[in-house]
């Protein structure tokens, strides 16, 4: 595994997290930020299959789906 990879995938860990915070902090653009984390998060998952990390993969999926699902509850 390639040192770039495991930075770019807690990059984009990072990122998701990021926007999904800012959710909380602000309701102005909320959609952008709901949207941009669920990119954020769909790229590191695609990253970590790729490299055939199933069980990271498989924690952001979970990660994401709990970021669906806050935002479906709290913001919509």
């Amino acid at each position: 595994m390639a040192q770039n990879d495991k930075f770019d995938r807690k990059r984009l860990k990072a990122l998701g997290e990021k926007y999904y915070d800012q959710m909380y902090e602000t309701h102005i653009g909320l959609t952008g930020l709901y949207a941009s984390a669920k990119d954020a998060f769909y790229d590191a998952i695609s990253l970590a299959n790729e490299l055939g990390l199933k069980d990271e993969s498989k924690a952001l999926e979970d990660r994401l789906h709990h970021v669906k699902a806050v935002f479906r509850s709290q913001f919509s």
